[in-house]
This record gives structure tokens, sequence and C-alpha cells, in this order.
């Protein structure tokens, strides 16, 4: 059975960045350049004011003939640049195009929103881990221990490790054998991933530092998948998510307390 320890990791310092070239290689991702652009500049060329609603999802996808999934993501990337925020169901709102007039307001949108979907995430893959660990092929363990390496390989080379975090909570997922479990997740779209950040990425020691705990965490659901100890995989799911859920809880009340 494989062990972390004993695995043999090439510190390839572009292996990161090939594998987020690759996807965004893919037609949905530029799919969701396409989309996000023509909002971008709907809202930059003043179509669109502070305070305005956005057409709705269905509306968007209507218009640029695109999935609800190309959509989510391309909002979600406004959102992430401090152009939007989404109020839980109410819709799409502009926030502005001057980031400096915007950002407050956004972090506080955006940090909300993420604890939001944190929430959401955390019964569900409590269970998925536990399941992946009674019923993971070994085929899914390694995708699960290749997913894992990436991580580490993004630490390594100093990138974000977003998009390599979000391909092992999927093969988490796709290990239950229950496809509703992946397509859970896949409805959230890369918004399951928070996008605010704990810590300035200008503060390096300190990024790295987060990377390398957020690792931990992950290590300890991927032994206990391997392990198919399902009460050690649920429990470290619930540590890695919690957890999350009360730094960015944190994250909120500094934003707070910042701007009252």
């Amino acid at each position: 059975m494989p062990r972390l320890n004993g695995m043999r990791i090439k510190a390839d310092a572009g292996a990161c960045v090939a594998m987020q070239m690759k996807d965004r290689s893919k037609g949905s991702g530029s799919l969701v350049s396409q989309v996000g652009e023509s909002l971008r500049q709907a809202i930059l060329s003043g179509q669109y004011s502070a305070g305005d609603k956005l057409p709705s999802e269905h509306e968007l996808t209507e218009t640029h003939s695109v999935s609800r999934t190309v959509v989510r993501e391309a909002v979600a990337a406004l959102r992430s640049d401090g152009l939007v925020e989404v109020r839980q169901g109410a819709g799409i709102f502009v926030l502005g195009a001057d980031p400096v007039l915007s950002a407050g307001k956004a972090d506080k949108a955006r940090v909300v929103s993420d604890l939001e979907v944190l929430e959401i995430r955390t019964p569900v893959e409590i269970e998925a881990a536990g399941l992946a660990a009674l019923r993971r092929s070994p085929a899914q363990e390694e995708a699960i221990f290749e997913c894992h390496r990436k991580i580490l390989l993004c630490i390594e080379s100093d990138h974000s490790i977003r998009e390599a975090d979000l391909e092992l909570h999927a093969a988490i997922a796709e290990a239950t054998n229950n496809p509703l479990f992946r397509q859970f997740l896949e409805s959230q779209g890369s918004a399951i991933i928070p996008q605010s950040r704990l810590v300035p990425e200008t503060r390096t020691a300190e990024q790295t530092a987060y990377r390398k705990l957020i690792h931990r965490e992950h290590e300890a659901i991927v032994i206990a998948i391997s392990d198919r100890d399902d009460q050690a995989a649920r429990n470290a799911m619930r540590e890695h998510l919690v957890g999350s859920q009360a730094r960015y809880r944190n994250l909120l009340k500094d934003l707070r307390s910042f701007t009252s």
C-alpha cells in the first residue's frame, strides 16, 4: 500500500505551471474567459454601474450560449477581482469598476461567500471522505495520491495551490463511487475553493507556511483513505474544513474591525 513518506517527489518547478496551462487550454476554460471578459468590459465601459444587478444566471447562459458552470466560473473570476458580489437569493451585483473604491466591500462580500460555500461543503465532504475510504479502488487511491503530490509541487515551486486543491477534493468525491458527490462539487465550479486571501502574496514566508498547513491537513485525509479507515477520514476532513471556516471567520472579523 502506498505511503506519502515513500513517494518519490521530483521538484519540477514547471510541473504545476504546465498543469494549470493545460487546464486553461480546455474549451470550457476559454469559454469562461470569453464570458468573463464580456462582462468585465460591460462593467468597465459603464454599461453596468455600481449597485446595478447583472442579468440572471439563466439569462447569461442564454445570451452567451454556454452552460451554467461556465457562467458561475466567469462570475467567480469577476468576484475575485472585486467587480461583483453574489447575494444569496438576490442575484449578482456590480461593486464598481474602481478597485480602490470597492475593495473593502468586495473583500467582505467575498469572505462571506467563501464561508457560505465552506459551510455547505463540510457535511457533504466529511461523508465523501468516509465513503472514499471504504469504496476507493486502487486506481482511485493512486489518483488521490497524485493530486496530493501536485499540491506539494506547487508549494515547492511557489505557485498557487488552488487548482491542485480543487483536483484533490474532486478525486476524493470520485472515489466515493457515488456520482452525486462529484456532481455537487462540479455544480459549485472553482468557487468551492475559497478565493479570499488569508495571507497577502507579498508575505512570502507566511504564504508558504499557510500552504504547508493545508498540505498537512490534506495528508491526514489522504492517509486515512489509503488505510481504509472511514472514521479517521471523516475526522480529518472535518478538521480541515471546520478549521478553514474558523480561519475565514477570523479574517471576516479583521475586515469588519478595519472598516468600522
